[in-house]
């Protein structure tokens, strides 16, 4: 299975209720640094494989996405469908809404990793 179908599987798997930040992802699909290629795989791949895109978000906990299909405010709204607090600058709480692919539910900071 090559990186996109990873990315694919994992964001599928993002708990309902629960964010995470492009570059667990891509961590988590085995390509440290590969968080723009992330957002890349969920631009062209969301809507014909049914994906959570809401629930990614980038490392520093804000919503940043660029798109004119998806504008922040929708991601927003979905976020807060699902019991996610956002700001009114687009912020969450990656400590207590935070996902990292671990079967607990503590959210591990990648955001180090992801710049080595």
């Amino acid at each position: 299975m090559g990186f996109k179908n990873n990315v694919i599987q994992i964001v599928k798997k993002i708990p309902y209720g629960k964010v995470t930040t492009y570059g667990t992802v891509a961590l988590l699909a085995s390509l440290p640094r590969g968080a723009r290629f992330v957002a890349g795989v969920l631009h062209f791949n969301s809507e014909k494989n049914n994906l959570p895109w809401h629930r990614v978000i980038n490392r520093n906990g804000f919503i940043s996405i660029r798109s004119l299909e998806h504008p922040k405010a929708l991601q927003k709204a979905l976020l807060q469908e699902e019991g996610i607090q956002v700001s009114d600058d687009f912020m969450i709480n990656l400590k207590k809404y935070g996902w990292s692919g671990n079967s607990d539910e503590k959210y591990l900071d990648h955001s180090k990793l992801e710049k080595q």
